[in-house]
């Protein structure tokens, strides 16, 4: 009865009712959101592995990089 999971008829049934439940006007709507999303998706992901590969920075470190050095102030600037 489920020798392969999904057969080509599956496929057909599930067109067509999805054809019947959303018409032929929405179904390219409903995909172009669908792959902006993917794509938000696939994104976002790729960001999160880029952040989690960089070194982490820690606070002590963002205070120097944010924190200009002070010159004395009997020092003359060229």
């Amino acid at each position: 009865m489920l020798r392969n999971g999904l057969e080509p008829w599956h496929v057909a049934l599930a067109v067509l009712v999805f054809l019947l439940l959303f018409g032929s006007k929405k179904l390219p709507d409903a995909a172009r959101g669908l792959g902006k999303s993917m794509r938000i998706l696939k994104s976002e992901a790729r960001a999160m592995k880029e952040e989690s590969a960089a070194p982490p920075v820690t606070e002590a470190a963002q205070a120097t990089e944010t924190t200009p050095t002070p010159t004395p102030t009997g020092a003359h600037q060229v």
